[in-house]
Formats: structure tokens, C-alpha cells, sequence
């Protein structure tokens, strides 16, 4: 089940983290014309750790953690100022603040490390389908064309293939607090290895928090409000964006209208390459 890749909506999400430089440390961004009511959290922390990162000399991302502070305004352009806060032998630490209307609207922290000998172990991969055996987004989503509208039809720059039925068909059928899906770029890259972990930033926020939806049968018409609070992310090892990821999420605990969501991502190789953990609002609007 193959579907043709969307190299030009691939190269609209490369082109959207390409940020302009407008003056040392500071950086504007944009966000696509997609109608919505608010930024998506992955692009301001992909962008942002894009902003982070050209102000680096030597090492690679180890370490990210951010708030999401208030919701973007996807009509204006978004301003990220960066304080150099260390530049060590070994480790580099940014702070990153994204603002809008005067106000900050996102904070990351991020290191960098030049890579050394040390220690080396992984837990396994699970074992799962094959991602090219799998329905792509629009065959597993299908039934819910005519409620999505062009969020089913948009073009989409990460290839999504779900292990078992997406969060919106399984909350009907039983409850889980675990989901797996496969990912990568719909399309091919540059080798620039910044470009490839900012679009996996990107790509993290996507899915994670269905898995605190699942655990309670909560379905996407249910009055429910979901927003990313927290983002932490750590690369163990190196991976492209445009080969398949496997995005194995669960989550352990959800209360007070919070819901926390761990995940793990594996190269269809096997190798552990990178840990997220984020916290969400998942709100009730209804008893």
C-alpha cells in the first residue's frame, strides 16, 4: 500500500523552517495558511530549535524542553530571540523564547553535545507490521472524509502509517493506553542533520497525546479540549527524517485535566535514536 510521496508539501514544511535571521539571535518565522485557529506546537518547536541551532558552532541537539505558554496566532509572523546562555567544550545550551503581540507564547531550552565514546545499550524495538504494509492516513481515515473536511485532504508532509486503528476508530472499540505509528518525511531531505531532527520536532507532537484519549475511550466529537503544555525530547542516536520512524507512545497517568504521554522512536533498523515525554490539557468541556 504505497502511496506516491508529497515532495512539494514537504518542501512547504522545509520552506516554513527555513527561518528569516533579522538581526543577531533574533529570528522570524511563519505559519502556513491552513485556516487554523491556533499554531500547531510542532512547528513552533521545530522552528524554534531551528533558531537554536544556527547560533551553534560544534555538536548536535541532545536535549530539549519547552512550555507552551499561550496559543499562536497563525495570521502573524512569530519572533524568536535566542540567548546564548553557554558555549563549553562539550556542551552548548540555548534558551529559545517565541513571541507574539509582545508576549512570549513559547520558551525551549536546548543542548548540544559533540559526540563521544561511552557507554551503549537500548531496549528493543517492538515487534509491529511493516510500515508499507499498512493503510496510509487517508485509507485508514476515510470514514471520517465528510467530518474532517479538507484537514482529510490537505496535503500532508509526514507520511503517518498506523500500527492498528488510529485513535478515533479504536476509543470505539476498547481502551488502550498505548499507540504505534510510523512516520517519516513524504519525500526526500537535504543531509543537513538539523533539518532532520527539527522535522521529527515537528512530526512528535502529532500523535502523542491520542494515547491519553485511547486509555478512556475519548473520541475526537467527544467535547473535549486538548492542548500541548510541555515538550522533552532527547536524541540518543543519529536518524533521517525521510526514512521510517516507528513512534511507539503510551501513557501512564492522566488526572486534574492533565494527561502525560511518553514515547519512544525506533529506525525500522531497530536503533533506539530518540525519547519524548509531553504533558497536555485534556479537558472535559462536558460532563
Amino acid at each position: 500500500m504505497i502511496g506516491p510521496m508529497d515532495q512539494e508539501a514537504l518542501d512547504d514544511l522545509v520552506d516554513l523552517l527555513d527561518l528569516e535571521q533579522i538581526e543577531v539571535n533574533i529570528f522570524r518565522g511563519r505559519s502556513p495558511d491552513e485556516k487554523r485557529q491556533r499554531v500547531f506546537g510542532g512547528q513552533v518547536a521545530g522552528q524554534a530549535l531551528v533558531a537554536a541551532g544556527r547560533t551553534v558552532e560544534r555538536g548536535n541537539v541532545h536535549s530539549l524542553h519547552a512550555y507552551f505558554l499561550r496559543p499562536g496566532d497563525p495570521t502573524i509572523p512569530i519572533i524568536y530571540d535566542v540567548d546564548r546562555i553557554r558555549d563549553g567544550r562539550s556542551f552548548t545550551t540555548r534558551r529559545v523564547v517565541a513571541i507574539q503581540h509582545g508576549k512570549a507564547i513559547f520558551n525551549l531550552s536546548a543542548s548540544f553535545h559533540i559526540d563521544e565514546p561511552g557507554l551503549d545499550h537500548q531496549i528493543p524495538m517492538p515487534a509491529v507490521e511493516a510500515p508499507d504494509d499498512l493503510p496510509t492516513f487517508q485509507e485508514r481515515m476515510a470514514r471520517f472524509k465528510e467530518q474532517m473536511g479538507d484537514w482529510y485532504t490537505r496535503p500532508r508532509p509526514i507520511d503517518l502509517r498506523y500500527v492498528g486503528d488510529p485513535w478515533r476508530i479504536a476509543a470505539e472499540e476498547g481502551r488502550s493506553n498505548r499507540q504505534q505509528v510510523w512516520l517519516r518525511a513524504d519525500g526526500r531531505l537535504p543531509d543537513d542533520p538539523l533539518l532532520h531532527v527539527c522535522v521529527v520536532a515537528y512530526a512528535s507532537d502529532m500523535t502523542l497525546l491520542d494515547s491519553v484519549l485511547l486509555a478512556h475511550g475519548v473520541r475526537f466529537e467527544d467535547d473535549v479540549m486538548v492542548a500541548s503544555l510541555d515538550h522533552a525530547m532527547w536524541f540518543h542516536r543519529p536518524f533521517r527524517a525521510d526514512e521510517w520512524l516507528l513512534y511507539d507512545q503510551e501513557s501512564p497517568s492522566a488526572s486534574t485535566g492533565r494527561g502525560l504521554a511518553e514515547g519512544r522512536i525506533f529506525r525500522a533498523d531497530g536503533t533506539l535514536v530518540l525519547s519524548v515525554v509531553q504533558e497536555g490539557l485534556v479537558r472535559l468541556l462536558r460532563p
